[in-house]
This record gives C-alpha cells, structure tokens and sequence, in this order.
C-alpha cells in the first residue's frame, strides 16, 4: 500500500514549488504578489529601523521617507526582476506544448 503519491515536475523547483505550468493571469499575479510583498516587508523593517534610530539617537527623521526611499525602490527591483522572469517561464511553457 502506497502512502503518498509523488508528483514530479520536469522543469525547476523554489522552495519545493514547481516553475513550470502557471497561465499568464498567474505569471503576472505571482510577479505583483512578489513586488507587493517586499514592498511591505521593506517598508515595515525599514520603520522598525529608524524607530530605534528616533529613539536611541534622538533623531527626528519622517517615517514617510521610509516608503519613498526604502520601500518603493525594493518593490519595483523585485517587480523588474520577477516581471521579465516569470514572463518567460509562462513564454518557455507556450513553446513546448
């Protein structure tokens, strides 16, 4: 009796998912998803980050520079890596069927 049922997935692997079968709609939801989260990741280590420096540097610097200067910058990197990236994968996808 078998207890599992191993899929395997012929093309490369993240993180144990498969990069190979995503439709356009989920290539560029997967590209945006990426960029939006690193965006709030940035955002909210960025805030954390100049809370201690406000507090233990008596600093008075504005937590909306924390957005402008750290989050939005990492959240369109991501967006230009991850865009042509999965783009080609969904276009790599096309070519073989």
């Amino acid at each position: 009796m078998q207890s599992a049922h191993t899929q395997r997935h012929p093309g490369g692997r993240v993180f144990g998912f498969p990069l190979e079968g995503f439709s356009l709609f989920q290539s560029l939801l997967l590209a945006f998803a990426s960029a939006f989260f690193t965006f709030f990741a940035t955002t909210c280590l960025a805030i954390f980050t100049l809370l201690a420096w406000n507090i233990f540097g008596h600093h008075t610097v504005n937590y909306a520079d924390t957005y402008l200067y750290v989050g939005f910058p990492a959240g369109v990197i991501v967006l230009v890596v991850a865009l042509p990236l999965f783009i080609m994968l969904w276009i790599r996808a096309r070519l073989r069927k």
